[in-house]
């Protein structure tokens, strides 16, 4: 049976330009001119003998006709994408590189590699500590690990887990002075994460936004501030993912049980042409397996438990989120 098809390069330049929105964009991309992308899109029209873009401003919008096309023309492209990767890395040898937050990489993605690379002894790892989005498109990087909104588009991009946020203390400071009630911290001095606004959702729900405010320090990123408390330097927020090992191992404590809704969550992206390769999918599958894992062997320490039933603060109720503000990296 014959097939009839649109000549392959004008397709190219079609989906380049449908997901970039930008005739200069897919320019780029494809490593041809403005010129030489326009005069592909107009023969595709010409060969289906349909508009397939319209102006709408600066950008350009997908006629109904166009719109109809693009899907199976994107997933088309990654098959084709996805089965060369799988001729060029048929098995689960080689070198993957990762890229995660620096806490995820600490106290969570670190103290399991070794079981990783036991059920996967081919695999040569490159880690790299990262939470910008770009690396899911960097030629150095297979597999993001991300802390944000999920918002990317031109990849392949799966939720991994949500997070709660709630105080953590060095054992050593819980009791200079003690901290029984959230007005306790006004002593202390507070460790932030990012520009304050991550204890300004926890203070909204343990009804003391109105704490008298004492010395307070600011760090690049939640391992940092998690470092930092360790030590005795302050009060920091932990999370649901990172601080478990720390408060099982009683390096850590937490004064009360209120826990809030970190604003953003974490997520695994990689590029759609890795996704089936057989490196990158045994990775994937594993950290998935390995995040509902840790979620039944730390049920008990990923919940938030106070020191005493007096300390806890007035409310324990989650509040709606403000407006977000920088995230937590």
């Amino acid at each position: 049976m014959s097939r009839r098809l649109p000549p392959l390069n004008p397709l190219r330049a079609f989906e380049a330009t449908a997901r970039n929105r930008s005739l200069s964009k897919a320019a780029r991309e494809l490593s041809v001119t403005h010129g030489a992308v326009s005069h592909q899109i107009r023969a595709l029209e010409r060969t289906l003998k349909i508009r397939l873009f319209e102006r709408a401003g600066p950008r350009l919008k997908l006629t109904e006709q166009g719109a109809e096309l693009l899907p199976s023309v994107m997933q088309a492209f990654d098959e084709i994408a996805a089965a060369t990767q799988r001729m060029t890395r048929r098995t689960t040898a080689g070198t993957l590189s990762i890229a995660s937050l620096p806490a995820g990489l600490n106290y969570w993605l670190i103290p399991p590699l070794a079981a990783f690379t036991a059920q996967f002894p081919d695999i040569r790892l490159t880690i790299a500590a990262a939470n910008d989005p770009a690396t899911i498109q960097s030629p150095d990087i297979d597999v993001s690990i991300l802390y944000g909104d999920g918002s990317w588009t031109g990849c392949w991009l799966k939720l991994w887990t949500r997070i709660e946020l709630f105080p953590v203390v060095s054992p050593a400071l819980i009791n200079k002075p003690p901290i029984r009630s959230a007005s306790d911290l006004a002593a202390h001095t507070l460790l932030h994460a990012d520009d304050g606004h991550e204890w300004h959702i926890w203070l909204t729900a343990a009804d003391a936004l109105d704490l008298e405010r004492g010395r307070q320090h600011h760090f690049a990123h939640a391992g940092l501030a998690i470092e930092a408390a360790l030590h005795g330097f302050g009060v920091a927020l932990g999370d649901s993912m990172t601080a478990p090992h720390l408060l099982a191992r009683g390096q850590l404590v937490t004064p009360f049980a209120l826990s809030v809704p970190a604003v953003d969550d974490f997520y695994i992206a990689c590029r759609n042409d890795l996704r089936h390769t057989p490196i990158v999918d045994a990775f994937i599958s594993w950290l998935f397996r390995e995040i509902e894992e840790e979620r039944s062997r730390a049920a008990v320490a990923a919940t938030p438990r106070p020191a005493a039933a007096s300390q806890r603060p007035a409310a324990s109720r989650k509040p709606a989120a403000p407006k977000k503000k920088r995230r937590r990296p």
